[in-house]
């Protein structure tokens, strides 16, 4: 089959995944030559599937993440930024972690009915919900499917804290629900920003918003009340790390709370992925940057290990903190984030009214 067009794609590849040994399909003929007979090569649509979901919260203990709990209303991610972590989720779907990932996407249309029946469990025992901890809460199909606008107007009407990440500026678009849970104390949001560079950008998280709108996005997120931060995720070295002062100094322009870094991780099929991508769009350093990263990661590709993971070791990994903590304090970048409350909380009513 001829290789499908990679044009504003993250991934240059899109392998399937032998990690599950799930069974190869088996393409039909006639099919493979209608395909071959068409001029040039076949442009990949996005498609969107309806996931019924039976739950939708996703519980977590990892000791070096400060939440238990997330929901990612989406799998997949239409941004197709080539580091994502989360690429190798796509494997349990049988669907590659390369393009497939970027355009074969799932939705949770019952997400917030099924937040619902969580929040109302007895002795379901209130903390902070992550959004945007493995794919975009606001990636382009929120346009049109507004689930995790729908997830905040249940979070909003419970007084229940959460947190959002993400790299888009379609953020904005909530801000009459944020602001509002922002002054009960029970909101805030993190918008992650790589990179200042548009020619580097365009490879690395081909279909993100550009920089300018998401430090846009945290100018308007701050003068509305709702702490924000910068997330500067993740660095890569000589690709990224040289925009690592910059990065701070206009994250605090734009009035960023706070702030933090994290270096690159490539797990799993994460790995080949990006070296493809390397190859294809930074030949002349590919072999300097790979032999970095395996320097912070004790002398392998990817270290999955709890803390370590998340900092990396070694001279390099040294430095970069070293340069983000001598940044934040030239330019006054914060690093103490401000605690969510959890008293509010009120379960939902339910079919039953409440009693007080």
């Amino acid at each position: 089959m001829p290789i499908e067009s990679t044009k504003a794609r993250g991934a240059t590849r899109n392998e399937g995944s032998t990690r599950f040994n799930l069974k190869e399909h088996v393409v039909d003929g006639d099919w493979l030559d209608s395909v071959e007979a068409l001029d040039g090569i076949p442009k990949r649509q996005t498609t969107v599937t309806i996931e019924r979901a039976k739950s939708i919260l996703t519980r977590n203990r990892s000791p070096d993440i400060n939440f238990d709990r997330s929901i990612n209303a989406y799998r997949g991610c239409e941004h197709g930024c080539i580091y994502c972590f989360a690429r190798p989720t796509h494997a349990f779907h049988d669907l590659s972690p390369g393009i497939d990932f970027e355009s074969r996407l799932f939705v949770k249309p019952d997400a917030a009915k099924l937040l619902n029946g969580a929040l109302s469990r007895p002795g379901y025992e209130c903390a902070p919900i992550a959004m945007g901890t493995n794919t975009d809460p606001y990636q382009p199909i929120e346009e049109r499917w507004r689930v995790t606008r729908s997830l905040i107007e249940l979070l909003l009407e419970t007084c229940h804290p959460f947190t959002i990440t993400t790299k888009s500026d379609r953020v904005v678009r909530d801000l009459d629900l944020l602001a509002e849970a922002a002054k009960l104390g029970i909101a805030s949001v993190a918008i992650s920003i790589t990179s200042l560079d548009p020619a580097i950008a365009r490879t690395l998280e081909p279909r993100a918003p550009s920089a300018k709108k998401r430090l846009a996005a945290v100018t308007a997120l701050t003068k509305a009340g709702v702490p924000t931060y910068v997330a500067i995720a993740p660095v890569v070295p000589q690709i990224t790390d040289h925009e690592l002062e910059a990065i701070v100094q206009a994250a605090v322009a734009a009035g960023a709370r706070g702030g933090f870094y994290l270096p690159v991780r490539l797990p799993h099929e994460v790995a080949p992925l990006f070296r493809a991508w390397l190859d294809q769009h930074y030949p002349d350093r590919a072999a300097k940057v790979m032999a970095t990263i395996r320097s912070m990661r004790g002398g392998r590709e990817n270290d999955p290990d709890f803390h370590s993971r998340m900092r990396g070791q070694g001279a390099w990994a040294d430095l970069l903190a070293t340069r983000f903590d001598k940044a934040a304090k030239r330019y006054g970048l914060g690093n103490m984030k401000v605690p969510l409350r959890r008293d509010l909380f009120v379960p939902p009513e339910g079919d039953q009214m409440r009693l007080l």
